[in-house]
């Protein structure tokens, strides 16, 4: 079953303006307590207790939660353990899925396209029967990641572009199983992409609060987000948080998918096309 929340759209995170003011880390904990319930116990402490002071008055918080069941499971009796090459030109022992349970379908939605295979696994449906698929955009070359992720990265239309459309027989079959976590301060790498303005005092943000609570503009301080992922032969669970903190002021013969080296990957809802999660996999040891 697929639970796929907008945690940020369903659920309101109200945090008491005098909290923020008189107890800063309180309200910390406050927030980080409500995206931690949020996303199954996923994400944990959200936001560093540092970046919250007496000068904060707002901070905003969305969650999202994904849990999905693959519309033809991996049989984990057939999971074996294989090389993984890294950009190094080293390699480790990984567990690779490599088939689904009996009835054994060969046939999967892959494409071949300049430069790199795309393979996409379908979820069970929803119980409001919304459809999501998850994307495995493969490489030919051992180092192509960084072109892969150059061209996705260019074109606001590559995941609508570059998704398999039907069936085609595959031969040999192998996706590494993984679980990644990341967080980071997003605020440096917005304001690189030139979005600056935010972070500055000629920012404001005041419409966005009650009026009487606030006297003066507000700025953009701090962008924190964090997620998960695993991936295995049942499905997928995934979450995603981030906090915002602001301050005063065609048919082909067989062809083998062995996702052996690192690779992009995305889950997509099928219908809208929205994208809940893009990350890659460089080691799935670690």
């Amino acid at each position: 079953m697929i639970q796929s929340n907008y945690l940020a759209q369903k659920n309101a995170l109200t945090v008491n303006y005098i909290s923020l003011v008189m107890k800063p880390l309180e309200a910390v904990g406050e927030v980080n307590a409500w995206v931690q319930s949020k996303t199954n116990e996923l994400i944990k402490d959200l936001i560093p207790t540092d970046a919250v002071d007496i000068d904060t008055r707002v901070i905003l918080a969305n969650a999202l939660y994904f849990k999905g069941a693959w519309a033809e499971k991996f049989d984990s009796s057939k999971t074996v353990d294989g090389d993984f090459h890294l950009f190094d030109g080293s390699k480790v022992q990984v567990p690779f899925m490599t088939s689904f349970k009996l009835p054994y379908k060969p046939d999967q939605f892959m494409a071949s396209f300049d430069g790199f295979k795309v393979l996409k696994l379908p979820y069970e449906a929803d119980q409001l029967g919304r459809k999501f698929s998850m994307l495995v955009f493969l490489p030919h070359q051992r180092d192509g990641l960084s072109a892969l992720v150059q061209k996705a990265v260019s074109s606001s239309s590559f995941f609508d572009c570059h998704v398999p459309t039907r069936k085609v027989e595959i031969g040999k079959f192998m996706i590494p199983k993984f679980k990644i976590s990341s967080g980071f301060d997003a605020s440096q790498a917005l304001q690189k992409l030139g979005l600056k303005m935010p972070f500055t005092r000629d920012a404001d943000f005041t419409d966005m609060v009650v009026p009487s609570q606030i006297s003066g503009n507000l700025f953009i301080s701090s962008v924190h987000h964090k997620a998960t992922i695993e991936v295995g032969e049942e499905g997928t669970e995934a979450s995603a948080a981030t906090a915002v903190t602001c301050r005063l002021t065609c048919y082909r013969p067989p062809v083998d998918f062995v996702a052996d080296h690192p690779f992009m990957f995305a889950i997509r809802e099928d219908q809208s096309g929205a994208l809940l999660f893009v990350g890659h996999v460089a080691n799935p040891s670690l």
